[in-house]
C-alpha cells in the first residue's frame, strides 16, 4: 500500500490542536518529530490519521483542520485503521513502525464537545521513528 503525506502537524504543548507546519521537518529515531510535545521515550512518537476519514468526519458537518485532532501526520490513499501493530511505515528517509491503533479517550476533546464525535480515538494510529529523517507535505508513504 502506498499513499502520500497531506500534512505535517506539530504543537508545543499537549492538549491542543497541533499546528500545520511547512517544509521539511527533522523526525529523531527513539522521539519523534522535531519541536512537537508528543515526542519521546515512549510508544506514541508519531500519530497518524487517514485524510479520507477527516473528509468524511467534514461532510458530517465536523467542519476540521489539519491538526485539530492532534494528529501529526495525515496521510491519503492508506486506511490506516486496517494497519496491524508492527506495521512499518516507509517515508523517504525514515521508518515508522505502528505501535498502537486508536486510542482510549479518557476526557472527551474540545471536538467531541463541539460535535459529538471525535475520529482519532477509533480512526488514529500512533507510531515510534525507528529510523530517522524527515517528513514534508507531499512525500510518499507506504507500508513495507
Amino acid at each position: 500500500m502506498r499513499g502520500k503525506v497531506m500534512a505535517v502537524c506539530i504543537s508545543p504543548v499537549r492538549g491542543v490542536k497541533k499546528q500545520e507546519v511547512p517544509g521539511r521537518i527533522p523526525i529523531v529515531a527513539g522521539y519523534g518529530i522535531e519541536g512537537d510535545a508528543h515526542g519521546g521515550n515512549w510508544h506514541r512518537q508519531i500519530s497518524l490519521l487517514s485524510y479520507e476519514k477527516i473528509a468524511e468526519f467534514n461532510r458530517l458537518g465536523g467542519a476540521v483542520e489539519n491538526g485539530d485532532f492532534g494528529e501529526n501526520i495525515v496521510v491519503t490513499g492508506i486506511d490506516l485503521r486496517t494497519l496491524p501493530v508492527g506495521a512499518r511505515l516507509r517515508l523517504p528517509d525514515t521508518l515508522l513502525e505502528v505501535t498502537q491503533i486508536g486510542k482510549e479517550c479518557h476526557a472527551h476533546c474540545q471536538i467531541y464537545q463541539r460535535v459529538g464525535d471525535c475520529i482519532m480515538p477509533r480512526e488514529g494510529i500512533f507510531a515510534k521513528v525507528i529510523e530517522a529523517g524527515t517528513v514534508e507535505k507531499g512525500d510518499s508513504i507506504e507500508v513495507i
